[in-house]
């Protein structure tokens, strides 16, 4: 199986949103122009930008993001370019619509996954959250990037509006010929961060501790049972495991267009990036960062979760958290050789 992003201790992911803009309006979005800028980067910017992050001797993952990325028309010169400047792996995110020819215009040999986002097992699920329309060109898409020959994984983000549909992800994911399965916990940032409205358009909500811990590594062994590699946040530590956070033990980035780089995708609505682009030249930032809050031993385990989104810690009745939340980096895999 050809390597992709690792979400483990000591790797190395850049994930690099190349521009804000998408033809879709998911409710669950996270981007957010006001943190994230609104411009599409020129392709020699891009350029510069990715030779920040293959300096020393670690072996980066590069994930290329929106927006949806295949709206830009250099896609595919950015695709060959971080390939020549030595990344390990190019991954490209998107909706499925596949714009501008974009499979192609490059081969199994530059992009590494095209990685694929559906948040239902049918139409009508899966609609509901990401727009008219978006599952019969999703999956159209990942038809016709197999045919081509490329490795395709599927993400499923997770929430209180699609959890009764995960299990039905197990027979499409087959049928599909997906490689690699991710499925996502909702971030309470972008759109989810208005997601306690109550007012219809954002119903969409965290699910509870008890589900998930149910649910999810039930349907992750499910789908590995068919031979498919599965990747989901544990979310929720036992009382005898230990919390570890990503941004002291692996090197995450997170590129927007205005420059920031985060290294926590929690801190993305707010202006505590620990690096930023100036002039070309990847920066840090003065205290206070998130670089600062990562050396926080709190009980509740992630602090920026505790910050940014805490009503998914449950304590008993001294007060004490039921459990540690995990990082959101750092992630179980489920694989078996079928």
């Amino acid at each position: 199986m050809k390597k992709t992003v690792s979400f483990s201790k000591r790797s190395k992911n850049i994930f690099f949103h190349i521009l804000t803009n998408c033809n879709l309006k998911c409710r669950h979005c996270y981007i957010n122009k006001e943190q994230h800028g609104s411009q599409t980067l020129p392709l020699e910017i891009v350029c510069r930008w990715l030779d920040a992050f293959t300096e020393g001797d670690a072996d980066a993952n590069l994930v290329l993001l929106g927006g949806e990325p295949t709206l830009h028309p250099d896609l595919a010169d950015i695709v060959k370019a971080a390939k020549d400047k030595g990344y390990s792996s190019v991954t490209i995110d998107t909706n499925g619509y596949l714009f501008n020819d974009i499979i192609h215009k490059v081969t199994p040999r530059e992009v590494d996954y095209f990685s694929f986002s559906l948040d239902g097992p049918t139409a009508d699920e899966n609609d509901r959250i990401r727009g008219r329309g978006s599952f019969a060109t999703c999956v159209a898409g990942i038809e016709a990037a197999r045919k081509k020959g490329f490795n395709t994984s599927l993400i499923y983000t997770v929430s209180s509006g699609n959890l009764k549909g995960l299990e039905g992800m197990v027979p499409l994911v087959k049928k599909l010929s997906i490689d690699r399965f991710f499925i996502q916990v909702i971030g309470l940032r972008g759109k989810s961060a208005g997601s306690k409205a109550g007012d219809g358009e954002h119903d969409i909500q965290q699910v509870t501790d008890q589900e998930w811990m149910h649910i999810i590594p039930h349907v992750a062994e499910q789908i590995a049972d068919d031979g498919i590699a599965v990747t989901y946040p544990k979310v929720y530590l036992g009382p005898e495991e230990s919390f570890a956070c990503a941004g002291k033990v692996a090197d995450n980035c997170f590129i927007f267009p205005n420059g920031r780089v985060y290294r926590c995708p929690l801190c993305e609505d707010f202006p505590v990036h620990g690096l930023v682009f100036e002039d070309n030249v990847l920066k840090k930032m003065p205290p206070i960062n998130e670089n600062d809050l990562f050396q926080l031993n709190i009980p509740e385990g992630c602090v920026m979760n505790k910050i940014i989104q805490p009503d998914n810690i449950v304590y008993d009745r001294d007060g004490r958290p039921k459990f540690k939340i995990a990082c959101c980096l750092l992630k179980e895999e489920v694989y078996r050789l079928s």
